[in-house]
């Protein structure tokens, strides 16, 4: 079971409610106190990690860090840091990755992982495999009972007849009340097809009930043909921040 740490926050002066992304920023602020001059990093994607980019720059040009390498896990991710002035590569010239930084949409009670309703499920889970040390930086409200409690579990699936393979993955989890659905831009079904940095598509499955084995549900999907990856990260945090209202809990494997 993973071990959990607690740290209180330094009181604030008055009363004060924090904000959801206030909370973010502490989880994203203490991850970087993890990262060391001559690391290799992996940079996470969505609103959690762009912090953590922000203050690894930060470190940067105060002269606090040095000879830093990121590796971007989404276009997005990759402009910001290329705006910040982080030095930049990939895993083709770098295949061990020291330390990778990102958040997550859901973390369930053994660090397992639900990733990707931001879209970047692919390049995160190959940057993020390829890590010594993968800390997930989330506030309380992404804490779940179990994986697809709270939203959509995303697949990744290539265009080419979508509409078959999402049909198999919803009837791989009929047994879950799963219903599957083809990612839009605007969340609508007529509305303009969602595309991912690698040219895919996107299906969310939706779930009524708890799937059962991670492992064998993770094996079933990607033995689909036209599936490239799913939004399940099992095993693969070291480490969770969490930031909640009366301080920062950090979970390690």
């Amino acid at each position: 079971m993973p071990s959990i740490e607690s740290g209180a926050l330094s009181p604030p002066p008055s009363p004060l409610i924090l904000t959801q992304d206030e909370l973010k920023k502490i989880a994203a602020y203490k991850a970087v106190e993890s990262v060391q001059s001559g690391m290799v990093l992996g940079l996470g994607t969505g609103s959690t990690a762009k912090h953590a980019v922000d203050r690894i720059a930060e470190l940067l040009h105060q002269g606090k860090l040095k000879n830093i390498i990121g590796i971007p896990t989404s276009k997005k991710t990759h402009q910001q840091a290329v705006s910040l002035g982080i030095p930049l590569s990939d895993l083709d010239s770098y295949p061990v990755v020291d330390l990778a930084i990102d958040g997550a949409d859901e973390v369930d009670s053994n660090l397992n992982l639900v990733k990707g309703r931001g879209g970047s499920l692919l390049r995160e889970k190959m940057i993020e495999s390829a890590c010594k040390k993968f800390i997930v930086i989330v506030d309380e409200s992404k804490l779940v009972a179990h994986v697809g409690a709270s939203g959509a579990m995303p697949v990744e699936v290539v265009p080419f007849c979508w509409k078959f393979t999402q049909n198999r993955l919803q009837s791989l989890f009929d047994y879950a009340g799963c219903v599957a659905k083809l990612r839009s831009n605007n969340g609508t079904e007529d509305g303009e097809i969602f595309v991912t940095d690698n040219g895919n598509y996107i299906v969310d499955l939706f779930f009524k009930k708890d799937v059962g084995d991670l492992k064998t549900a993770s094996d079933a999907i990607l033995r689909l043909a036209g599936v490239v990856e799913h939004g399940m990260f099992l095993d693969m945090a070291t480490t969770v921040i969490v930031a909640g209202e009366l301080g920062i809990t950090i979970k390690n494997k």
